[in-house]
């Protein structure tokens, strides 16, 4: 299922158990450390570089204009492509068929690799199979956990999203929540509905989907407003996005409800909602590892014919919670912009 590696690679990928993935990704968040600073580094500053050759790695992404998630994804993704000596760029598109045609701009360009998230699996197969028959690696990451291997990709990078939306119910029941409204911002998107999926599955109470424009902010907050309005019974709103939930908190002060609120993803503004009490907990999956990881990967499989996971299982980025007793940990890290 696996694209071949060219022949200065070697083979042979290895089985990896939990605790040689977890050593792996400490020891290379603390390379790429040292070489952050985006991909444009003078060329003529070999320090904390790779003597490799240059490649050229497309990191495309379905995010959507102004998302400051994927900030972190792409700064995760600079810094390992300024330790790997990697021309990288950054291309999204919210929109599934644009996202493909970012996709083919790159098989176009003969870039060496592409790291790709598969927010909506089905638009993608086709593009995934050009780059594979045009020799390009491809991995990926944040979205398509359940697609990946179907569509011949290396490796894979995130969180599974039903896992999280399973121990977010569970971490519901802890708190005594009794009906939860769960509001997804991009309809089709298939995270997002396997997170509401999994907290309906572990959560003793009531939960309900919500669907809203995530492009329009206004738009969100005044639906869940009238949402909390009409059903005085939600005491949780769950979030699959940071600013989301920061436009929940406005929601529940509108509608004048009690319900409190939680969300899946981080950012720092988030972060300071976590610590002054607005926002419950986040769940955290770290995109910055996720972009960071995703690139790396090319350049080792390029280099080295490393497969992280064999191909046969995921590297994963979470989920964490961010509670407002260990949020102080995180604080400092998401200031800096990489958590």
């Amino acid at each position: 299922m696996n694209t071949s590696p060219a022949p200065r690679r070697s083979s042979g990928p290895t089985r990896v158990t939990v605790l040689a993935s977890t050593v792996a990704v400490v020891c290379l968040l603390a390379a790429g450390c040292s070489g952050f600073g985006g991909s444009d580094a003078d060329s003529n500053d070999t320090s904390g570089k790779a003597g490799t050759d240059r490649i050229k790695v497309a990191l495309i992404t379905h995010g959507a204009e102004g998302d400051a998630f994927w900030d972190l994804v792409k700064k995760g993704a600079e810094a390992a492509a300024a330790k790997d000596n990697v021309e990288l760029t950054y291309a999204s598109d919210a929109d599934a068929a644009g996202q493909a045609g970012l996709v083919r701009d790159a098989i176009d360009e003969r870039v060496d690799g592409i790291a790709l998230t598969l927010a909506k699996p089905d638009a993608m197969k086709g593009v995934v199979a050009q780059a594979r028959a045009a020799g390009i690696p491809v991995v990926g990451l944040n979205s398509g956990i359940d697609a990946w291997q179907s569509q011949g990709m290396l490796e894979y990078f995130g969180q599974d999203e039903s896992v999280a939306g399973r121990a977010l119910g569970d971490k519901l029941d802890d708190l005594k929540a009794e009906h939860a409204l769960c509001v997804i911002h991009e309809r089709g998107n298939v995270a997002l509905e396997a997170r509401c999926a999994g907290v309906k599955k572990t959560f003793d109470g009531q939960t309900r989907n919500l669907y809203v424009d995530g492009t329009d902010m206004d738009e969100v907050t005044s639906v869940i407003a009238a949402e909390l309005r009409q059903d005085p019974t939600i005491d949780e709103v769950v979030l699959n996005g940071a600013q989301f939930a920061l436009a929940a908190v406005d929601s529940v002060k509108e509608a004048g409800s009690k319900a409190k609120v939680a969300t899946f993803d981080l950012n720092k503004d988030l972060v300071k909602a976590v610590q002054g009490g607005e926002v419950q907990f986040a769940v955290d999956q770290q995109p910055y590892l996720q972009g960071y990881l995703a690139v790396d990967a090319i350049w080792l499989y390029r280099f080295n014919g490393n497969i992280s996971g064999g191909g046969e299982a995921p590297v994963l980025t979470g989920p964490a919670f961010v509670t407002k007793q260990n949020v102080a940990t995180i604080a400092k890290f998401a200031a800096n912009g990489t958590r």
